[in-house]
């Protein structure tokens, strides 16, 4: 870790002002309607998978839409090439537009599975009742705000309740949140209320730690910083004993946090 660490910790997980998913007032926590599918969605569901209001068109797209999509995108590329001055029509950008809209759609895969896909129903009867943690989960994903991104590492713990979850569906969880355009506070928030919806466990926490390529490449141009955020839920959050032990097992206390 660097000595130099942005620290956002919300015990609460506090949406931000910044936040770009709707909210589903208690009252209207029933049904909605997708924009783009048509496909009615409980609230439920929402807080499970995290699709914003456009994004959740990706996930029933037939070839010919996915085709239309890809030229869109490459016609914008192609825009976007010319207002910097350049020629796309020289033999090193000839292929950019193709390649980087398909570079995009890898980088923004999550929009394409859901939760319950990716937990493929692992989960078991157990009773165990002490900690599982699964720490270093390294990730990539693209900051919202200029598109750029930011990497790191994931940490997570829960408690279980009677039911546990198959150890490698925590990293696909966390694959499946980081692969979109997020924000850091947002993207903890999404694990965290993902995985307490699924296992219903005694609490979760999940914090992570990155470095944003719109803080090192542009802006303030600081190098070497860190951003750490944290989402504490159930136990985790009412006890400070336990959330002690887990931020001394995944190292944060050495860091001095």
């Amino acid at each position: 870790m660097s000595d130099s660490s942005n620290i956002s910790v919300d015990s609460a997980c506090r949406s931000t002002d910044i936040e770009r998913d709707e909210i589903l007032p208690t009252a209207d926590a029933s049904i909605v309607r997708t924009p783009l599918t048509d496909r009615p969605v409980n609230a439920s569901e929402k807080c499970r998978n995290g699709f914003g209001k456009v994004a959740r068109g990706r996930v029933d797209e037939t070839p010919e839409q996915v085709e239309a999509r890809l030229e869109k995108m490459r016609s914008a590329v192609r825009t976007l090439l010319e207002c910097l001055g350049e020629d796309p029509d020289r033999e090193g950008l000839l292929a950019t537009p193709s390649r980087y809209a398909n570079a995009l759609l890898f980088l923004t895969k999550g929009y394409q599975v859901n939760v319950d896909d990716v937990v493929n129903n692992a989960l078991f009867d157990e009773e165990h009742h002490e900690m599982v943690i699964i720490k270093g989960i390294e990730f990539s994903s693209l900051c919202e705000h200029h598109v750029l991104p930011f990497t790191g590492k994931i940490h997570i713990g829960y408690i279980p309740s009677g039911k546990v979850i198959g150890l490698s569906k925590l990293p696909r969880i966390a694959e499946m949140f980081s692969r979109r355009l997020q924000i850091q506070e947002r993207l903890t928030k999404q694990v965290a209320d993902a995985i307490m919806a699924i296992i219903n466990p005694q609490g979760v926490a999940v914090v992570i730690e990155s470095s944003h390529m719109c803080m090192e490449m542009r802006g303030v141009e600081k190098t070497g910083t860190a951003t750490i955020t944290s989402c504490v839920l159930g136990c985790f959050k009412e006890e400070k004993k336990t959330r002690d032990e887990f931020m001394s097992l995944i190292g944060v206390n050495k860091t001095g946090v």
